[in-house]
């Protein structure tokens, strides 16, 4: 791909440009390159068409009722303790997730707390992750006390298994020795096909478990995979009762998501196409939770997880934030979200019409010092109530799209680069300067640039060309990821 091709409008490039990469890539003739460094210079495999987010790795969720050895069969998969272990009934109340590998294929291992059919208060909360683990699951490990044999509990969580429909790899713990192998026989009464025989603890038979699960585990996750083509899809988010059916339902023009003043009445992410300024977008509320007024226990458990696989799905996310609350940490965390997703951002503050003078006041303030890491991002002042100012939303979901799309040719790149760092040199360490070598953009969605430099380049002077970057090239309402990779000097 050359510069003349990729280059945007509004980035002409002037022979001196030109002639500053061309003088740059001289340069790098003195520096030990690797042959994906050359390729990543050369523009190798770059295309003019955007390219796409990375696809999401496939889940396997383990599962079983309280201590059977979840938690220490997940330490054995990762060859590492992570996961906290302890002879006590539901030290594992929180969905955990690793990314982990076996047979050089990597996945997702989500840790979950012990299922029980009759749980009650907090053990309730946990059995409900677990459901929702299994329901965003590609493969399920359940895992069965081999020593105890099926319970009741063990019995529930099959016909849990059966309705969800999806490959069940059953997992016959504590198996120590030969001796155990006929207590894991008795397991196929379970009807999930063969137990394979494990000892979490000392690791025999998990490697067999595990190529079990390697044969039903996709490529891909099912779950979170950004559809190509048709139109932008947004992810509308925000924590619990911000309004996000309410904005939903106005846009829509009908009641199509169950309202309620009770927070996390929202179970299943709902597509919509919605007609807005012109063009077509698929909207896709994830609350979190849908279901009725008198089962809304458990809502915040499941926010981060529906969050996240919203996001796989999405392009651009619009987090709603309730303008007469003070901004709160969940706020903030749903935004890293967003930013870490690499997805575009737009943020919504709801109920701006009941605002007074000395609310939107402090609002402003707050805004300033909670949400200080993304000045970037658009925003937009509206009432999902009555639909004030959702017009608003499509200049604002446009310009993050085109920013997130957005490459700037090399050529000009580097040119700007150059005359930034020599205003605003390096600063000098133990009597070392490192310098930027060379610069590109090696992809979209969000933009990435490699820097290409003599030395370590400290955070602070990556933030400021980050910030500068912004001001030249616009990118508002993207996160723009910046690596540096170090290079030192040929020795001849």
């Amino acid at each position: 791909m050359t510069d003349e091709t990729a280059r945007p409008e509004g980035y002409p490039i002037s022979p001196d440009d030109t002639s500053v990469e061309r003088a740059l890539r001289a340069g790098l003739s003195d520096f030990d390159l690797s042959p994906e460094d050359r390729a990543l210079i050369e523009g190798e495999g770059l295309t003019g068409a955007p390219s796409a987010p990375e696809a999401p790795l496939p889940v396997v969720a383990v599962i079983g009722r309280p201590n059977v050895g979840k938690s220490s069969l997940v330490n054995r998969i990762l060859r590492r303790r992570e996961a906290v272990v302890e002879d006590v009934p539901g030290v594992t109340r929180d969905r955990v997730s690793y990314e982990a590998e076996w047979s050089g294929r990597r996945f997702m291992l989500v840790d979950t707390g012990g299922w029980e059919a009759d749980a009650t208060g907090i053990h309730l909360r946990v059995a409900e992750q677990a459901e929702i683990a299994v329901e965003l699951a590609d493969v399920v490990m359940f895992v069965v006390d081999a020593t105890v044999g099926a319970t009741d509990d063990d019995e529930a969580v099959v016909k849990l298994l059966r309705r969800s429909g999806k490959p069940v790899v059953l997992v016959a713990n504590k198996v120590d020795d030969e001796r155990g192998e006929a207590d894991a026989a008795m397991l196929w009464n379970l009807g999930l096909g063969q137990p394979w025989p494990v000892s979490a603890l000392h690791g025999r038979g998990s490697g067999d478990a595990l190529d079990a699960v390697l044969d039903v585990l996709p490529e891909v996750s099912a779950h979170g995979v950004l559809a190509p083509g048709g139109p932008r899809r947004v992810a509308l988010l925000g924590r619990p009762n911000v309004g996000k059916s309410s904005l939903l339902n106005k846009l829509a023009g009908s009641e199509r998501v169950v309202v309620d003043n009770v927070a996390g009445t929202t179970r299943d992410p709902v597509d919509e196409l919605i007609e807005l300024g012109g063009r077509t977008w698929r909207f896709v509320d994830t609350a979190g939770i849908r279901r009725r007024v008198h089962q809304t226990r458990g809502a915040d458990f499941y926010a981060s997880l529906r969050t996240q696989a919203a996001l796989e799905k999405a392009e651009v996310a619009i987090v709603l934030i309730d303008a007469e609350e003070p901004i709160a940490e969940q706020d903030v965390r749903v935004i890293q979200q967003v930013i870490d997703a690499g997805r575009a951002l737009v943020i919504a503050y709801n109920k701006w019409d009941t605002l007074d003078e000395e609310r939107r006041y402090y609002l402003e303030r707050e805004i300033e010092k909670e949400l200080v890491q993304v000045p970037w991002a658009p925003r937009a002042n509206i009432s999902a109530r009555t639909g004030r100012h959702v017009d608003r939303l499509v200049p604002a979901l446009e310009t993050a799209l085109d920013s997130w799309d957005r490459r700037v040719p090399t050529s000009r790149l580097n040119a700007f680069l150059g005359s930034v760092v020599a205003a605003h040199p390096h600063p000098v360490r133990g009597g070392k300067q490192p310098r930027i070598l060379f610069a590109t953009q090696a992809s979209t969605r969000p933009p990435r640039f490699v820097v290409f430099a003599s030395g370590f380049i400290e955070a602070g002077y990556r933030r400021f060309i980050e910030r500068k970057l912004r001001e030249e090239f616009g990118f508002e309402g993207t996160p723009i990821e910046l690596s540096v990779r170090v290079r030192e000097k040929r020795r001849r």
